[in-house]
């Protein structure tokens, strides 16, 4: 099995409060799988070291050519909030993503921000965490070349196991979530 990565670093201790931005605690990883199971949505799951970078990812991996990502929480000056999902080795140029989904400039978002919005640590970021923004907060956009991907191999909230699940799958067992998925094109 492959397995997915984010790009947001190691965290060191973390002292954050695991606790969503209306007091609830955040959705487990076990509650999560539990959740892709009843909603019959097909998966595999892998536990492994943790991963924090796409470099850990591609060095602990079994290689397969598709559906690796790596995952950006961002804000705006204004406290807009987006989580990009993209295509492992896309360069990516913060400003100019930004103009895509038009604001004009993007920042990383803090962890407290991390953890009351999507729920999870830096570097357990993934299209998932976004069932954790109780109050639909955050904007959610996919690199549109990760589509043409069968099944995208992403982190269940926690950076030390990865699920593989087919794409059109993830993006409507989002969408059943009240989810939009944006589709982000690189090629305008």
């Amino acid at each position: 099995m492959c397995s997915d990565q984010n790009n947001n670093g190691p965290a060191v201790d973390n002292p954050i409060k695991k606790q969503l931005a209306d007091g609830s605690p955040p959705m487990t990883s076990d509650q999560l799988l539990a959740l892709l199971d009843e909603s019959g949505i097909e998966h595999t799951t892998r536990d492994h070291p943790p991963m924090w970078t796409v470099d850990d990812a591609k060095a602990l991996r079994e290689p397969c050519d598709y559906g690796h990502t790596k995952n950006l929480f961002v804000r705006n000056k204004k406290g807009s909030m987006w989580l990009l999902t993209l295509h492992e080795d896309r360069q990516v140029d913060l400003r100019e993503t930004a103009r895509l989904v038009g604001t004009n400039r993007f920042s990383f978002a803090s962890e407290q921000r991390l953890m009351h919005f999507l729920g999870v640590v830096p570097g357990a970021v993934s299209p998932l965490s976004i069932l954790n923004d109780v109050g639909g907060q955050v904007m959610f956009y996919i690199d549109e070349s990760l589509l043409d991907a069968p099944a995208l191999h992403i982190h269940p909230l926690i950076n030390t196991r990865t699920t593989t699940v087919r794409t059109e799958e993830l993006i409507n067992f989002i969408a059943a979530h009240g989810i939009h998925s944006h589709v982000l094109s690189f090629n305008k």
